[in-house]
């Protein structure tokens, strides 16, 4: 118990340290020196400047990926969550259980890399097993999900 207080209490002075260093007056000469500036305090306050010791932005996925719907079952609204690891034109269409379109939640737009939501509202529709499809650069997945009313 008393070595967790001492581990903890070493964290505080750390964080103390840091902040005494990056809050200080700086007169910096131009917008370049500024811009260095405000790098290096986020250095020091964050420990490295938005990016994983390889380089690669940890906000950007490294694959496609599709997430199933949640909730599920849903009444009458889920959330559909997606990443693109790279820019590209996202397709994503509901279908019913026959296989018509039901409606395009994203219409053949351009995204850039990244983790998107697409929210479903199934108020109008019967209850009932649907199927979400998303077509992004190469990848093609379908989940299914029940709208229960």
């Amino acid at each position: 118990q008393a070595e967790s207080g001492n581990i903890e209490s070493k964290k505080v002075v750390k964080v103390m340290k840091t902040l005494e260093e990056v809050v200080k007056i700086q007169r910096p000469k131009n917008v370049a020196e500024h811009i260095q500036i405000v790098k290096d305090d986020l250095k020091k306050v964050f420990g490295q400047d938005n990016k994983s010791g390889n380089g690669v932005n940890n906000n950007i996925p490294q694959t496609f990926a599709l997430s199933q719907n949640y909730p599920n079952p849903f009444n009458p609204v889920t959330k559909i969550n997606y990443d693109l690891p790279n820019d590209c034109k996202v397709t994503m269409v509901i279908y019913d259980i026959l296989g018509r379109e039901v409606i395009k939640l994203v219409n053949n737009e351009f995204k850039k890399a990244g983790r998107y939501t697409a929210i479903f509202n199934g108020s109008n529709l019967a209850s009932g097993v649907y199927f979400y499809r998303i077509e992004a650069d190469k990848f093609v997945q379908s989940k299914k999900m029940v709208l229960v009313k």
